[in-house]
């Protein structure tokens, strides 16, 4: 195979496992996307499941450079530590932030995870529409 068509292929094989990423998601992912989706906080738009060089994340809002990441039990396996402790410096080498929270941590406490990210996306320098700037609250919610 020639070099261009290695890379088709690879982008290909990258995006057929971001598509079944999402049909297989979490509890915990389904909970949060659905808070996240259609620009339902502050009006930033995430995408589930990107794929940002090597890796697909679980959620990116690009206009901050965010990288959102759920972890499962299985993350605290040696193996799991080391993978993630990987591509945590490779995407902040790239100038990606990291926000990485437990399974457990969002559906004990998801109010706590979701000011965890908005204040994230405040601190990215996101010129935000002036009724959001105060609100920690997803869009539409709140009074």
């Amino acid at each position: 195979m020639r070099p261009p068509q290695l890379a088709t292929r690879r982008r290909t094989l990258k995006r057929e496992r971001a598509r079944h990423l999402r049909s297989s998601a979490t509890e915990s992912e389904r909970r949060l996307w659905s808070l996240l989706r259609r620009k339902q906080m502050a009006s930033v738009r995430f995408r589930r499941q990107q794929a940002i060089g090597p890796y697909i994340v679980d959620f990116y809002c690009s206009v901050a450079k965010l990288v959102v990441e759920l972890d499962g039990d299985q993350h605290g396996e040696d193996r799991y530590l080391r993978y993630d402790e990987t591509r945590t410096r490779w995407l902040m080498a790239n100038n990606f932030r990291v926000l990485r929270c437990t399974n457990s941590e969002f559906l004990r406490d998801p109010q706590s995870v979701l000011d965890a990210i908005w204040r994230a996306v405040q601190e990215s320098g996101v010129p935000l529409p002036e009724p959001l700037r105060g609100s920690t609250l997803p869009q539409g919610e709140g009074g």
